[in-house]
């Protein structure tokens, strides 16, 4: 759902990576930001120096934080159903 006022902060920052994959202009209409993609980028800019998280271009908010493995760890569960 797009939002009437153009986000700022950290909202503007989940609002951007949650609308990232569908592209930078998908994510600058969902953010309020219409078809203004400079002022988009610049707000999104300001955001993310203000909580110190490197910005340089739109594709940076879609990288992943967290750098795990899937096959990582153990599973600890019953062998059967029965055993529970």
């Amino acid at each position: 759902m797009m939002t009437p006022s153009p986000l700022k902060g950290i909202e503007l920052i989940d609002c951007a990576r949650a609308n990232g994959n569908d592209g930078i202009e998908v994510a600058a209409k969902q953010c309020g930001y219409g078809n203004n993609l400079e002022a988009f980028e610049a707000a999104l800019r300001e955001a993310c120096q203000s909580i110190g998280v490197e910005f340089n271009q739109f594709s940076d908010l879609l990288k992943s934080t967290t750098n795990y493995q899937k096959d990582a760890g153990e599973i600890v569960a019953p062998d059967t159903p029965s055993e529970l």
